[in-house]
């Protein structure tokens, strides 16, 4: 075998190293985009799992109130214990940064700084407040190191900060520190105050701040406040005994949420695998495409040497033989595909993780910079995806040539037509795929919608022989009185085994395109509908920190009021977004508050109609993704959300709210589920006023400048008053007099924030797009490759024609018939699949993977012109593909025979 690879398969390469090479592309871009997307996932997963760590350190429990802040006297209780080691209190915070000038020398300078100040950019900042001396041994990756010439105590120092090398970077500072020591202005809400940075932190990940707990709950006037508790067992105790114990202390908050130290890493992988598994399924939809490749230029190489297979048979060599020749020049091509594809692969992940970090537009990792983390165990499956993909697209050729009629092929007449059976195997495989349809997600992902695919796809193409001969012969009667179009339509349908593999590539690849026209089309109509219901205000108005859900971008309480009573406003709705931690296994939930009014459903895009809300109880209205994850239904009472809003003081006794589940409504926005309710209800459970977002309509008539101007003079009226609140006061400093600048808040239109969510989804969607026009590439090229290997084993019946007196044109004309016929059929059974398999995408891999579903959308006219532009395109490839068989002399084609 490896003779025959040195000698007779080298030989071909050598004549055709172009067409080999297409193949090897095609393997190579199929294994090369899959694993760069395993490895940027792997590698930003990496990186902040290991961010984590090193921000948590290794606690044997954490913590944490389901929503809100723990009590400083849980931690005097906890500390006391006596199975507990060690028990260190968190803080957590989060604000904008900017860098500041220390000590202006004038008024001048005064003005210039606040000016540039303002204009300048501020970065997100993650604020930890800690207890340095349980450090060492809690999290020392979250140790302050005091810069050289600072103070020792400074990390008790109130208004103090050290900040990790992300956040050095980040503001532009210096990791030796400088003289004098830097300033930071941290903006949470309208309220900005000054710290000075003294030294470094370990930790790596995102930008962090750490400070003294003390000086951060007087900074941020959170006294008696903290975020979670980790806690360090004595060693021996049995950890889910103790937690259990403290469960059945008396007065013991039933909010309390105990988390595991990897529970923030498994949330996140949790949250991503669906969206990662995705990502790498649309990757190989390349590789898929590129064995119709490998099978397009194998059958074409197979056919061209079809005369020397023949010659190899004449000398001894069997069927088996030849099979395995072919296969084994298809592994080779695949081997070196895919070697070629790993390090191509490779190259694009570090490319991209220098560039775009570790996000892939899921907004699971942004911010993340992760190191690539190369794997050669994925290398190697990977790679092997590669050769197995050649291999599939060479299994059809090596049969060619192990059915190949030595003495038949040696006069040239080509091999007899294929015969097809009764399209039995394919009614199976599209049977068994559309009972998977209805299995539920495995691990959260939708494997058996994939395989459902997969089968569609594979039944649909075994039809293709069954198809065509029902659909050809039901034309037949139209061209019975036209010579070359009957000529055209017989040969296609007496040679239509080999029409179903020539068409085959067409048919898949335009089956994708097709599905994927469909679900973008769908998701995109949805998303817009979806947008119209959300966004029912002319222009909205929040804090201009880009840290949504975060306490730094909450406006004020009173805030919403205060705006309220502008005369240019004719009405305004306030929204809160708050997370809750209803399971620590889980990712949080947002709980949304907004006035619903009597009629729900005229705020809200509800899936259903709104359930009356019983006496007694209060309605709330969930996301798909809380049916999904929390198992709940319209009807259905939620205790664990009563638990949830149960104050800690008076625990143990009956709950403030019975929450009823009123309705379910679909949100594109939150994967991890949200829930509404009326934003009178979360004041009288929380009391907590201040806002997320501020939606305005504006009376007619109303200066859009003035109204806005107004607007920014209540918020700088609000960051004065802050100013001499306690934090302020702590950092002697507060918000100077650039809290009137126009950076406080921002403004935004619906149609903004309607163009801007398009826009974005248009360029998630656009490898759809390039994919599609891929697959279908390759598939014409197949049609193509398979058009010239079957013209040149007719060349002789060509020769025949012309002595029968046809003329060129007129056996271009069955050639270009035959491929429209083709073609045709093709498109036909490749729009026929692809709606079949956008019916899964859309009501079954989506809701599966992401808890959301959408309105089936069919955009006939674009479809249409697929189609079109596939059949011409065919018609077209098949008419060139016949052009040097049609120009050979007709005596000479024969002339073999006599």
């Amino acid at each position: 075998m490896l003779a025959l690879l040195r000698t007779f398969s080298w030989q071909d390469l050598r004549h055709h190293p172009w067409r080999s090479a297409a193949a090897v592309v095609a393997v190579m871009l199929g294994v090369a985009l899959a694993f760069a997307v395993h490895v940027i996932n792997a590698s930003a997963l990496d990186e902040f799992s290991q961010a984590v760590r090193t921000v948590n350190g290794q606690p044997d429990l954490e913590l944490r109130a389901m929503q809100g802040s723990l009590p400083e006297a849980l931690y005097e209780q906890l500390a006391t214990h006596p199975q507990v080691a060690r028990a260190s209190p968190v803080l957590e915070l989060s604000a904008a940064a900017r860098t500041v000038q220390p000590q202006p020398r004038s008024s001048a300078e005064t003005n210039a700084e606040t000016s540039a100040n303002t204009a300048a950019a501020r970065t997100p900042l993650r604020l930890l407040g800690v207890d340095a001396l349980l450090l060492p041994t809690m999290a020392p990756a979250l140790m302050p190191r005091p810069w050289p010439g600072a103070d020792r105590l400074a990390l008790f120092a109130p208004s103090t900060v050290f900040l990790n090398p992300a956040a050095l970077q980040a503001l532009g500072l210096a990791a030796t520190g400088a003289e004098p020591a830097p300033q930071l202005v941290l903006r949470a809400g309208l309220q900005e105050l000054r710290v000075r940075v003294a030294g470094t932190v370990a930790a790596g990940g995102a930008p962090l701040a750490v400070m003294d707990i003390g000086a951060a709950q007087d900074l941020f006037g959170r006294g008696g406040q903290l975020s979670r508790i980790d806690i360090q067992l004595v060693p021996g105790t049995d950890r889910s005994a103790w937690e259990q114990a403290l469960r059945a202390l008396p007065g013991w908050p039933a909010q309390v949420v105990f988390a595991q130290p990897g529970d923030a890493a498994q949330r996140i992988s949790n949250l991503s695998r669906a969206y990662r598994v995705n990502l790498t399924v649309l990757a190989l939809v390349a590789l898929f495409t590129g064995a119709f490749l490998v099978f397009s230029v194998l059958a074409l190489s197979v056919a061209q040497r079809g005369p020397q297979f023949a010659l190899l048979a004449v000398l001894g060599a069997t069927p088996r033989q030849r099979l395995a020749l072919v296969l084994a020049e298809s592994a080779v091509l695949g081997v070196i595909g895919s070697a070629a594809g790993i390090a191509l692969g490779t190259a694009l992940a570090a490319v991209a993780l220098q560039l775009l970090g570790g996000d892939l537009g899921g907004g699971y990792f942004a911010g993340v910079q992760p190191a690539l983390q190369w794997s050669a165990p994925a290398a190697l499956v990977y790679g092997a995806l590669g050769v197995v993909a050649a291999l599939v697209g060479g299994w059809w050729p090596a049969r060619a040539a192990q059915a190949l009629p030595p003495a038949q092929t040696l006069k040239g007449l080509g091999a007899a037509p294929a015969q097809s059976g009764g399209g039995r195997v394919g009614m199976v495989l599209i049977a068994i795929g559309s009972l998977l349809t209805s299995a539920p997600p495995i691990f959260g992902i939708p494997l058996a919608a994939y395989v459902a695919i997969g089968l569609l796809l594979v039944g649909g193409i075994a039809l293709l022989p069954w198809g065509m001969a029902w659909l050809l012969h039901r034309l037949q009667p139209l061209a019975a009185r036209h010579a070359l179009p009957l000529l055209a339509l017989e040969r296609a349908r007496r040679m239509r085994g080999s029409a179903a593999i020539a068409v085959g590539g067409v048919v898949a690849s335009l089956s994708l395109a097709v599905a994927l026209t469909v679900m973008v089309s769908s998701f995109r109509g949805s998303v817009t509908q979806w947008l119209d219901a959300v966004l029912p205000s002319p222009l909205y108005v929040r804090s201009a920190l880009n840290a949504p859900g975060s306490d730094a971008a909450l406006l004020p309480a009173g805030f919403a009021e205060a705006v309220a009573q502008l005369p240019a406003l004719e009405r305004t709705e306030p929204l809160r977004a708050s997370p809750l931690q209803l399971d620590a296994t889980r990712p949080a939930l947002m709980v949304i508050s907004r006035p619903l009014g009597p009629e729900p459903e005229r705020n809200l895009p509800l899936v259903g109609d709104a359930l009356p809300v019983p006496a007694g109880r209060t309605g709330v209205y969930v996301s798909e993704a809380v049916v999904d994850l929390y198992g709940l239904r319209p009807g259905m009472e939620w205790p664990a959300l009563s638990k949830a809003f149960r104050p800690l003081a008076l625990d143990h006794q009956a709950p403030v709210a019975i929450f009823f589940v009123a309705g379910v409504w679909r949100d594109y926005a939150r994967q991890s589920g949200a829930v509404v309710m009326d934003r009178s209800v979360w004041l009288r459970l929380t009391g907590d006023a201040r806002t997320s977002d501020l939606a305005l309509w504006p009376r007619a008539g109303t200066d859009g400048q003035a109204l806005q101007q107004a607007i920014r003079a209540v918020a700088a009226d609000y960051a004065n008053k802050a100013a001499g609140g306690p934090g302020a006061a702590a950092s002697g400093a507060g918000a100077s007099s650039d809290n009137a600048s126009t950076t406080l808040v921002e403004f935004v239109s619906s149609g903004t924030i309607r163009e801007r969510s398009l826009r974005i989804f248009d360029r998630s969607f656009a490898v759809t797009y390039w994919l599609q026009a891929v697959a279908i590439g390759i598939g014409l090229f197949g049609v193509a490759a398979s058009f010239s290997a079957q013209i040149l084993a007719r060349r002789k019946e060509f020769g025949l024609l012309a002595h029968l007196g046809l003329t060129r044109r007129q056996i271009l004309a069955v050639v270009a018939g035959e491929g429209a016929a083709w073609t045709g059929v093709g498109a036909l059974a490749g729009v026929l699949l692809g709606l079949a398999v956008s019916v899964v995408l859309v009501h079954v891999v989506n809701p599966q993977s992401f808890h959301w579903s959408m309105d089936l959308d069919i955009p006939a006219w674009r479809l249409a012109a697929l189609c079109g532009a596939v059949v011409i395109a065919g018609t077209t490839t098949a008419w060139l593909a016949g052009r040097a068989a049609a120009g050979r002399d007709a005596v000479m084609a024969v002339k073999e025979d006599w």
